[in-house]
């Protein structure tokens, strides 16, 4: 007979792995985009909100707002669209692999505010990994002080602590529709950006990659990472979303020759390091606790 959960893991971790792969192709499309940021985060967030309103209409033949219009789903709204012009903005004030190394704490961040906003208390290796990773970020800041890319670097951090708030707000609310949480967050990041956004004056070239990344890109990466949660846990996920470290800043160097500061690679080396074995460690007393059941 077949082992049915084994089953289900594979199946969780090929399509993590293959929204992975989708989504770090992000920051290599925002450069080709060679728009200004304001534009670039106008348009990610416009197209993310007509895709999935079309994927919607697609699947019930209306628009599913259930759940949004409530205090929670708002904040989480809200953030998710915040994040997403920081996220812009950030790439275009540092290096590639600078916003992606920042960005990818957002899940341990998560798992400290989860102290103030769940019953789940972090342990001393979460307090442990947050202070190593910590030096980490040291590490590719001070790399950027030199360079005078901090201010990049600030925005990256800056959309880390606010993902972590919108995946703290999701994880309190589990019954919270993720589809219509996103596509209402590209109606944020397009209103905040609209104001300094001249969204019909870009060069022809710019539309092709900015309507990839909304249309398609960004909306078939949260569809895999979503579906793939159903088949496996957090840790599992969050190992794998360490993938785009990797390969975030190789597609950028291979297409445009942009190659990472030196500081950023060690920095990044510390903070994969202790990222790896935190939710590895995470991953070990999951599957013990699983097998003793």
């Amino acid at each position: 007979m077949p082992d049915t959960r084994n089953s289900h893991s594979s199946r969780g971790l090929t399509l993590a792995l293959a929204g992975i792969v989708v989504l770090s192709f992000d920051a290599l499309l925002v450069r080709l985009a060679d728009a200004p940021p304001a534009d670039v985060a106008f348009w990610r967030g416009a197209f993310i909100a007509v895709s999935l309103a079309l994927v919607q209409w697609a699947r019930f033949g209306r628009l599913r707002l259930r759940g949004v219009r409530s205090g929670p789903g708002l904040l989480a709204v809200l953030l998710f669209g915040v994040n997403t012009a920081l996220f812009v903005f950030s790439l275009a004030y540092t290096a590639v692999a600078n916003t992606i190394i920042l960005l990818s704490l957002a899940p341990l961040f998560a798992t400290l505010m989860s102290r103030f906003a769940t019953t789940e208390r972090p342990g001393p290796d979460t307090w442990l990994s947050a202070a190593a990773t910590a030096a980490g970020v040291g590490i590719v800041v001070g790399g950027s002080l030199e360079s005078g890319r901090w201010v990049g670097d600030a925005l990256a951090l800056a959309a880390s602590m606010v993902l972590a708030g919108a995946l703290t707000v999701l994880r309190s609310q589990p019954g919270l529709e993720r589809v219509p949480v996103v596509m209402c967050s590209g109606v944020v990041t397009a209103a905040l950006c609209a104001f300094a956004a001249t969204p019909l004056a870009l060069a022809p070239a710019s539309y092709a990659p900015l309507a990839v990344m909304g249309l398609v890109q960004i909306p078939l990466a949260m569809v895999l990472l979503a579906v793939a949660t159903r088949y496996v846990g957090a840790p599992e996920v969050s190992l794998i979303m360490l993938l785009e470290i990797v390969l975030g800043p190789l597609w950028v160097w291979f297409v445009l020759s942009e190659i990472p500061p030196q500081a950023s690679v060690y920095g990044g080396v510390v903070v994969v390091g202790t990222l790896v074995l935190y939710f590895g460690r995470r991953l070990r007393a999951g599957t013990l606790r699983r097998r003793a059941a």
